[in-house]
């Protein structure tokens, strides 16, 4: 296996879907039943992420099994947190949003995280409070759950940092 991360292309949007809709199945699958709902992420939002340079996908062998979004701070719903604090406020951060892969891949997080953090030392994520998969691997890489925070749609995140 020849696993390589690379900026996302407009041309990658259809197959970017394909992996959105399999993450959407492992979601609801493992009872998470209220991420991702009406058509998010969408077209429109890839192609955003891809437009702002913030949009990458894995490919194994030349075929692509994950798509992330890798974004440079200030993240507007983080600046305010709540029943908690981020680890550092006071240092540049990235976020990584949009996690997507095929079910029969595996470490994929991993390698993204290697990725992430070859590029910056202190990392934010927020996740669905139904999404038991991404906190148990939040946690087992390390990340410190720091609290709440806000969607600009009102709805609640779990949010975590780790710092190296």
């Amino acid at each position: 296996m020849n696993r390589q991360i690379r900026p996302a292309q407009h041309s990658d949007i259809p197959m970017i879907m394909k992996v959105m809709e399999a993450a959407r199945g492992i979601m609801r699958a493992s009872g998470n039943k209220n991420q991702w709902i009406g058509g998010y992420p969408s077209i429109a939002v890839i192609s955003a992420d891809i437009d702002r340079g913030a949009g990458f996908i894995v490919d194994d062998d030349d075929i692509l099994v994950a798509y992330f979004a890798y974004l440079p701070s200030p993240e507007p719903t983080y600046h305010q947190i709540y029943q908690g604090q981020w680890l550092d406020d006071l240092h540049p951060y990235h976020v990584v949003h949009r996690i997507a892969s095929y079910p029969h891949v595996h470490n994929i997080f991993r390698d993204i995280l290697q990725f992430c953090f070859s590029h910056d030392k202190n990392i934010r994520i927020d996740t669905h409070r139904d999404n038991h998969i991404m906190q148990h691997c939040l946690a087992r890489y390390g990340f410190t759950y720091c609290g709440i925070i806000y969607l600009a749609s009102g709805d609640e995140r779990l949010a975590w940092q780790k710092m190296i």
